[in-house]
């Protein structure tokens, strides 16, 4: 009787798991097409596909491991290079693009990195 509940409980856990992974997937996919400049659009593409990704696999680890009792070490390789890399990338990949002179999109915003390489420089 405990191991159905058990079992049930967990079945909810996974599906939750992978229901919100899958709405921060969406989502991030959404502000990619929708945010107006390159910031914002990165800010999507990896904070919202980061847990998006990372609810997706958390929940394929449980259900490999509850039901076909498989503990996936290449699931939790791709967990721990995303958690690592995506949040990295993108930080580089706007940095160099503020290097490089895109200007953020400002509304009611300011640019403090610029303030703060301008302060550095006097």
């Amino acid at each position: 009787m405990i191991e159905t509940w058990i079992n049930i409980i967990l079945n909810i856990a996974i599906i939750l798991f992978l229901i919100t992974g899958t709405f921060f997937v969406v989502s991030s996919s959404i502000g990619i097409v929708r945010f107006p400049d390159i910031y914002t659009r990165l800010h999507a593409a990896t904070k919202a596909s980061t847990l998006g990704l990372a609810g997706i696999l958390i929940g394929m680890f449980i259900f490999l491991f509850i039901h076909h009792n498989i503990v996936s070490g290449k699931l939790l390789l791709a967990l721990f290079f995303i958690l690592l890399t995506n949040p990295v990338s993108g930080h580089m990949i706007s940095r160099a693009a503020h290097r490089a002179g895109v200007k953020p999109v400002t509304k009611n915003r300011t640019d403090e990195l610029e303030d703060a390489i301008k302060h550095h420089k006097a």
